[in-house]
């Protein structure tokens, strides 16, 4: 801190230097709250060319250069011009502009203004104030150039005449100090002062005037200030001398005080000043004027020459002034004449509003900012005085800041609750002033205040679960569903991608069958879907935003795959081979109603698309077999006749009930008889029909031998099996017999649902590679099935000649023959 010099001592000290220095006439510091406050002051002479040093006040205040610069340092001026910058790289005030002191503070001394320092983060405000010194730049002046006066020849020695002063913008030594009047003996000067401190003057007759000898003097009065050098004005008076007057106008008071309040209408009467002339006629005719008053006091009063009322020319302002001294003269005909003083207190009324200034504004906050956040800084004044101008200062409750003062004049508005921006993004923040005057004056400033956003929120979409259908067999690329999240943030904190999470769907991870649009939310099948693969699948759908770090949420979308009717129905049961023939034997006994078969099929397709319905397309006798539409079971319409065919051949078609429907055809051969020979001749008809015809009846007339050998059939039958068990694991691994397709007994007979009855299987296998054999023997309902292979023929030849069966145990064709004995003797 600079060291402390008087201030009369500066003054002293400018004069002798020309007024080219400044100088620091104190610092004063105060701590508060999260304020610095300090005072400095400095002093600097008018009229100083822009850009002249005014003060080191970084090193004054102890602050670094860095601080200014980091924390925005700037001059704010409360109204009016700022005279005074800072230059923040070097911490020195400089002069923003030219200081003219007569225009700042006319008469008034000491001459200074005030500007706030204000740094931000944390903030800390410095008062500084700058006295302005005069110069002697404004030469005295008097307000006439030409001042004439009539002067009685009769006037007594030692009469006085005042004059009106000169006037001088410069205060103190550069002021004016003296006057001078030009060489005369009739009239010598003489200065008086007034308790104001102002100075008037009067000419003082020293001899009488003789108007015979010189009716007319011509005088110049000079005004000389204290400056170096010395400036001064001049102002001619012109003397006529008049004939006798004996007697002067005498004031009845000598002085008149007036108290008058501020705003008070242009027009009011203050005061009548009064005086007395003990002459008579034209030489007791009084006239008044204001003299050796103000400029300003010229302007604002006047006087009625011929009554002396003093009343107002323009509005009175406490403010400016508080109280002015009229000088009035009372003049009679003849130029007699004497002065009185009025005095007019101005009384302070509240007609100033306060004013609200912000010294500093964040207009954009966080909304995680913590409470007592200071939001702006405020200056509030109230240019009356006493109560008018003491000042309160409050917003509405209702929102969440709070305004704290921080000292004289100063409030601070900061954070009182925790900020929201998705519930409220801007504040219209009303600062209330009103002063405690009656009737109060009330001021008011809105400044908007917008909230951040910080991502504080995940997105949320519309829904907790996503559920759809797609119909199978779909497009691939087909949109098949949108998610949507929403994020209560803004801006890129708002900005949404959506993605899958990874997932394995049935071994194949869920970007193999479906897609997310990372924008849209839209959600595309990569594939074709398939019903019968997978009738429905999940996975999660990630939402983030944009923000940083991102939010994220998931949802679960399900998709369901509708069916279409897309297989046509399988037929279980009867079996179609291409290599066997499957035969459904009837007895020629049968009833009406008898079962014959059942039609077993499954349609892998589902609901309607799988409700299969059955119906007979083809028969060799119609009126014979009809077929159930719902079970697929074959019966017998009417009894059987000898008449009847043999061989009945049935065409069966199974459909679906699906749009359009798919069906299935199914080949049934139907055998009329009692008597295995004619099973066995339909056999080989069947499967032989042209190559075999000769060996056909060979082979039926050797079936009917057969059943004469029953015993002998028997013993062969227990020696088979014997070969058989000794020879099992030999005879299996050689066999290259024919497949015929084999389905487990698994079924059951609900009669209406199309599922296979209960099977009760006897089966000579050769082979355990698989189920393969020549023969096979199913119980259905008390009727047999007979599957004959195409070798089965060539097997009942050799059969014809059992010693070729015999000739070699081990060789396939010697278990052929066994196995046909076998059979033979259980269809019996």
């Amino acid at each position: 801190m600079a060291d402390f010099i008087s201030y009369a001592a500066c003054c002293r000290r400018m004069t002798t230097t020309q007024l080219k220095w400044q100088t620091v006439f104190f610092i004063f510091c105060v701590y508060g709250m999260d304020f610095v406050f300090c005072q400095a002051r400095y002093s600097i002479p008018e009229e100083m060319p822009e850009g002249s040093f005014v003060g080191n006040i970084a090193k004054d205040l102890g602050i670094e250069i860095s601080r200014l610069i980091s924390g925005k340092a700037r001059v704010v001026t409360k109204g009016g011009r700022q005279y005074v910058d800072l230059s923040r790289d070097k911490g020195i005030l400089v002069v923003k502009e030219r200081i003219d002191r007569e225009e700042l503070c006319k008469q008034t001394t000491p001459c200074s203004f005030s500007f706030d320092l204000i740094m931000e983060n944390p903030i800390e405000l410095h008062r500084v104030t700058v006295e302005v010194l005069d110069i002697n730049d404004n030469a005295p002046l008097f307000i006439k150039d030409v001042v004439s006066l009539e002067i009685s020849e009769n006037a007594a020695s030692g009469t006085r005449f005042p004059l009106d002063s000169a006037v001088d913008m410069d205060v103190g030594i550069n002021a004016i100090q003296n006057y001078a009047l030009s060489s005369t003996d009739n009239f010598k000067l003489e200065i008086n002062s007034q308790d104001d401190g102002r100075k008037y003057i009067e000419m003082i007759l020293q001899l009488e005037l003789d108007r015979e000898e010189r009716d007319e003097l011509k005088l110049v009065l000079t005004a000389y200030d204290g400056g170096s050098p010395k400036k001064s004005g001049t102002a001619r008076i012109q003397i006529t001398v008049l004939d006798t007057n004996d007697n002067a106008p005498v004031c009845k008071q000598s002085v008149y005080k007036v108290d008058v309040s501020e705003n008070s209408p242009v027009g009011t009467l203050l005061t009548i000043v009064s005086a007395t002339d003990a002459d008579e006629g034209i030489n007791g005719h009084i006239s008044y004027t204001i003299v050796q008053a103000s400029k300003d006091a010229r302007e604002l009063f006047k006087i009625n020459p011929e009554t002396g009322e003093i009343t107002t020319l323009n509005g009175l302002d406490y403010e400016i002034e508080t109280s002015y001294q009229l000088n009035v003269k009372a003049r009679d005909k003849w130029g007699l004449a004497d002065t009185c003083k009025v005095i007019v207190e101005v009384f302070d009324e509240n007609d100033n509003s306060p004013f609200i200034q912000l010294m500093s504004f964040s207009n954009i906050i966080a909304e995680n900012s913590p409470i007592g956040t200071t939001v702006a800084v405020i200056n509030v004044e109230d240019v009356d005085s006493g109560k008018n101008g003491l000042v309160q200062c409050k917003i509405y409750e209702s929102q969440p800041f709070k305004i704290e003062s921080s000292f004289s004049d100063y409030y601070a508005l900061i954070t009182d609750k925790t900020l929201d921006r998705e519930n409220i993004a801007e504040y219209n923040i009303t600062i209330l002033v009103s002063d405690q005057g009656s009737p109060a004056q009330h001021s008011n400033k809105t400044i908007n205040v917008k909230i951040s956003d910080v991502n504080d929120n995940p997105p949320v979409f519309s829904s907790d679960e996503y559920k759809t259908l797609v119909t199978e067999n779909n497009s691939p690329g087909v949109a098949v569903l949108t998610v949507k999240a929403s994020d209560a943030d803004w801006g890129p904190n708002a900005r949404l991608s959506y993605f899958l999470e990874d997932h394995n769907i049935q071994g194949n991870p869920v970007s193999y069958l479906v897609s997310v649009n990372s924008e849209s939310g839209v959600i595309h099948a990569i594939k074709a879907f398939d019903y019968e693969q997978m009738k429905t699948f999940s996975f999660n759908v990630t939402a983030r935003d944009g923000g940083s770090p991102p939010l994220s949420s998931e949802v679960t979308v399900t998709i369901i795959v509708e069916d279409q009717n897309d297989n046509a129905p399988q037929v279980l049961y009867p079996v179609q081979t291409g290599g066997s023939v499957v035969a459904e034997i009837v007895p020629r006994s049968a009833d009406v109603g008898y079962l014959v078969t059942k039609v077993v099929a499954v349609d892998v397709d589902s609901g309607q698309n799988a409700w299969l319905s059955y119906k007979l397309q083809k028969a060799t006798d119609r009126a014979l077999f009809e077929v159930g539409a719902q079970n697929g079971e074959i019966r017998t319409v009417r009894q059987v006749t000898d008449k009847d065919a043999v061989k009945q051949k049935l065409t069966v078609v199974v459909e679906d009930n699906g749009q359009p429907s798919r069906s299935a055809v199914v080949n049934i051969n139907v055998v009329v008889a009692d008597t295995f020979p004619e099973v066995l001749s339909e056999f080989t008809d069947f499967t032989h029909a042209k190559q075999y015809n000769d060996d056909l009846t060979f082979y039926l007339v050797l079936a009917l031998a057969a059943v004469s050998f029953l015993f002998i059939t028997t013993v062969v039958v227990i020696i088979s099996v014997k070969i058989y068990r000794w020879r099992q694991s030999r005879v299996f691994h050689h066999s290259n017999l024919p497949v015929i397709p084999y389905y487990p007994p698994g079924y059951a007979d609900t009669g209406v649902t199309g599922t296979l009855p209960h099977l009760y299987n006897y089966d000579a296998y050769m082979t355990t590679d698989s189920r393969k054999c020549d023969s096979k023997f199913s119980t259905l309902r008390a009727q047999n099935v007979l599957l004959v292979d195409p070798t089965f023929t060539e097997t009942v030849q050799r059969a014809m000649h059992p010693k070729n069966c015999l000739d070699d145990p081990e060789s396939p064709e010697s278990v052929r023959c066994v196995t046909f004995y076998a059979s033979l003797c259980l269809l019996v």
